[in-house]
């Protein structure tokens, strides 16, 4: 079996772990945020194929059968089950990032093995 090629990267600032942590937050809001942007399309293809996407041009010449419009709505499912599944990897990942920047720098806490799992979510 052939080894791993993992080039040199010189150039690296060196980050302190406030600016590791808050990097890893950020790019789990953009994540986020490109989740959002798919669980409003998902909306629009519901609302085009019941023509009622505020201001779809042109209208459907025929009306959505309910055949046409489970097909649709199985599509979203699937999607959303997905959106789902990606968001809970991404509260997992916030709650790391978190106890990375709680715990003490070279402390004996949980810096090997298995990570805590993630705190439940807070129900408004």
């Amino acid at each position: 079996m052939s080894q791993v090629n993992i080039p040199n990267f010189p150039n690296l600032p060196d980050f302190q772990r406030e600016d590791v942590a808050s990097l890893v937050l950020i790019s789990i809001a953009m994540e986020e945020m490109g989740l959002s942007h798919i669980l409003n399309a998902e909306g629009e293809k519901i609302q085009w194929v019941l023509g009622t996407l505020p201001g779809q041009t042109p209208t459907p010449v025929t009306p959505a059968t309910v055949d046409e419009i489970l097909e649709v709505n199985e599509s979203v499912r699937d999607t959303l089950e997905q959106v789902v599944a990606k968001n809970l990897l991404l509260f997992m990942k916030a709650g790391r990032a978190i106890r990375f920047l709680e715990a003490t720098p070279g402390g004996t806490g949980s810096g090997g093995g298995a990570p805590a799992p993630a705190p439940a979510p807070v129900q408004p």
